[in-house]
């Protein structure tokens, strides 16, 4: 707790507390709550990845699970929370004592528990995106998102785009202006309209279109991020392995701390290489359609993709998860100055996050 006292939001953590501790007088963020329900409006919500005695906690257990925690002391997190997690046994009877009607069965604060179970990631620019689809959206200051980045993710999308523009129209002439409207529908809010055409000739379902369209809408912001983070993944890899604690230590916590350091690298190797053999999938299905002009490729990549949405937001998300926390931690240009034991409690984190299903990353 005390480790998010002073965190950002994540791919694994939405601190919306320390929302209200940076905007106490925004106008939007009081008019347009994240939650309606004041506890669950300053709550810290995690990806968390289950320990073994917590899986009988769960009727269908995941890997990795929603947990909400509810500070006791919203001026100092050392108080400690009370938690629980989505879907948990007895969810419905905790969350009733807990926030009354707030959260009963169709409310709009339990829809949004919902969605964000459903995600893989919190990052925000996904969960933002995914609350707007259904309709919802709380004000922006609860997404750590600078408009700079949403043009740099509208540019890339289209470059994405304009070879299947390209493909329908047969003209290159023009295709940057419709490649930029086709993007548009793309991140609208009813991101299937516009693409009919497609929908026809791929012979799918409304429903399996648009899980489809969904994911492949994810799937292109998961290859941004993926672009973005291969360019500081290295530099995070050699600070990680340089680091050194300060302090007293004893020979335990120097051992974990030696030995987590290449665990770390090499989970961080392994997590990256599973994202990139995944957006393999996609780039080919992709080339298949625009470039050799067969769809049938693409249209089992549109079935296959809400699956594979969530394994690629997994381990995306934990990298991610190190990759920003750890700058957090330690920005750039500042003394890297961190104990012994703190160290080793970083490392676990890191360690917990990063913690690969084999059978699933196959």
């Amino acid at each position: 707790m005390t480790a998010l006292e002073h965190s950002a939001s994540t791919a694994r953590v939405l601190n919306l507390l320390a929302v209200h501790r940076k905007f106490p007088d925004d106008q939007d963020i009081q008019l347009n709550p994240f939650f309606r329900n004041r506890m669950l409006n300053r709550s810290i919500i995690l990806k968390h990845r289950l320990r073994p005695h917590e899986y009988g906690n769960f009727p269908s257990p995941r890997p990795t699970m929603t947990k909400v925690l509810i500070p006791i002391d919203g001026t100092d997190l050392r108080s400690g929370a009370h938690s629980f997690f989505i879907g948990q046994a007895g969810f419905d009877a905790i969350t009733e004592q807990a926030f009354g009607e707030d959260l009963r069965t169709g409310s709009r604060d339990r829809q949004i528990l919902d969605l964000i179970d459903t995600l893989p990631s919190l990052d925000p620019f996904l969960l933002r995106e995914h609350l707007r689809m259904h309709d919802i959206e709380p004000a922006r200051g609860y997404f750590s998102i600078s408009d700079a980045d949403v043009q740099r993710m509208v540019e890339f999308v289209r470059d994405e785009i304009l070879a299947l523009v390209v493909l329908s129209t047969g003209n290159e002439r023009g295709a940057a202006q419709a490649s930029a409207r086709l993007v548009d529908k793309l991140l609208s809010n009813t991101p299937d309209s516009g693409f009919e055409p497609l929908k026809y000739t791929l012979g799918l379902s409304d429903q399996k279109y648009m899980d489809g369209v969904f994911s492949w809408r994810g799937f292109l912001y998961y290859k941004w991020v993926y672009t973005d983070l291969k360019a500081v993944l290295d530099e995070c890899l050699g600070e990680i392995r340089q680091i050194q604690g300060r302090g007293p230590k004893n020979s335990e916590t120097a051992a974990y701390i030696n030995a987590a350091k290449v665990r770390i690298q090499q989970r961080l190797r392994s997590s990256f290489a599973n994202v990139e053999a995944l957006l393999n999938v996609y780039n080919h299905a992709y080339r298949q359609l625009t470039v050799q002009n067969n769809p049938v490729s693409f249209r089992d990549f549109l079935l296959s993709a809400p699956a594979m949405f969530l394994q690629i937001g997994e381990q995306l998300g934990a990298v991610q998860h190190v990759v920003s926390f750890w700058r957090y931690r330690m920005p750039k240009g500042k003394p890297r100055i961190i104990g012994y034991d703190e160290l080793a409690d970083l490392f676990q984190d890191f360690e917990d996050g990063l913690l690969v299903d084999d059978a699933a990353a196959a």
